[in-house]
């Protein structure tokens, strides 16, 4: 009879987040490293790519091509255009991970996955547990405004993180010990919150704070300063709780960053999706939440996957750690 896992049986969950998700890929190490037995994995975008390689035992040879990109490797892969309904066609970064997969379909899987795609159309998320693997992960990775959609059974998908960037009620019927969530959002080292401060409070105060650094950073500095200077700004400003001591004692305030328009649109995906996957985990909170800074990586710095792929490593050990030490074994 074939020796039980020592640590117990993991359903999965991994978030999206671009190239950050070659965390995912660290994580699902550790873990088999530790000798858990992943019996169910749902992921939206980059956690619907890795999940999918990962359910069709290809995760490895997948990780050893990713090592070997260079960014100019990544930018041939991500095929620019300037017709498609997105700035990246992505279709040979499909055929890449197609040749790895060979004719897989996700009903024929060893492992339950469930990749987390958004209907454009009908405005909501879909699951796909059915059909091809690599058709599943191109409609799940199919990032608003970067990578074209994808049409699929009569329907015109995109990235599963439009609504759900941490798929957590997939896997809630799995037959697991541990459901385990890797968020691609977590705050950057250094973050701190007030721990007085009511969450929904809290949460508006960011996304204001954030979207006004944002937009002002289209504008020069001063021309940003002198809107933010007004009495209506400052009114709304302390309304908020955004205003900063420095600015209250009458000294210039911290220079207001300068952002391109995709970095804006990144850091907007971004914060909706923090949001979005805090209330995903609300609904369903998992028993361990593994949490890779949004500030690891940039979304299509895809030549970066060693190093990140080591961080999604280190995170995983050291939650799993945290996690046996307040995890009181059952007796037999």
């Amino acid at each position: 009879m074939a020796e039980q896992s020592p640590t117990g049986r993991v359903a999965l969950a991994l978030g999206s987040g671009g190239a950050r998700g070659y965390a995912h890929i660290g994580v699902i190490d550790e873990l088999q490293r530790r000798g858990y037995e992943i019996v169910g994995v749902a992921g939206s975008s980059m956690g619907a790519l890795v999940g999918g390689l990962h359910a069709a035992g290809s995760l490895d040879e997948f990780s050893d091509w990713a090592k070997t990109l260079t960014q100019r490797a990544v930018l041939r892969l991500l095929d620019p255009s300037i017709t498609a309904a997105g700035v990246l066609r992505a279709e040979r970064i499909i055929d890449a991970v197609r040749d790895i997969l060979g004719e897989a379909t996700i009903e024929s899987l060893p492992i339950p996955y469930t990749a987390v795609a958004t209907d454009l159309i009908a405005g909501k998320s879909v699951w796909l547990q059915r059909g091809p693997v690599d058709a599943a992960i191109r409609a799940s990775i199919a990032i608003p405004g970067v990578i074209a959609p994808y049409v699929l059974d009569g329907r015109l998908l995109a990235d599963g993180g439009i609504l759900d960037p941490l798929p957590m009620a997939p896997i809630a019927a799995v037959n697991a010990d541990v459901t385990i969530a890797v968020s691609l959002s977590g705050p950057a080292p250094g973050d701190s919150e007030d721990a007085t401060t009511d969450p929904e409070t809290r949460a508006s105060t960011e996304w204001l704070s954030k979207l006004l650094r944002s937009t002002s950073g289209l504008l020069d500095t001063n021309t940003a300063r002198s809107i933010l200077d007004t009495p209506a700004a400052r009114t709304m400003l302390s309304r908020f709780g955004t205003g900063s001591d420095s600015e209250d004692a009458g000294e210039d305030p911290e220079p207001v960053p300068k952002l391109g328009s995709f970095a804006v649109m990144n850091r907007t995906i971004d914060i909706a999706q923090a949001a979005l996957a805090r209330h995903q985990m609300a609904a369903y909170p998992p028993d361990l939440l593994i949490e890779v800074p949004r500030t690891a990586c940039r979304s299509l710095e895809f030549h970066r996957a060693a190093e990140v792929i080591d961080l999604g490593r280190e995170l995983a050990a050291k939650a799993l750690d945290g996690y046996r030490t307040t995890v009181t074994p059952e007796t037999p």
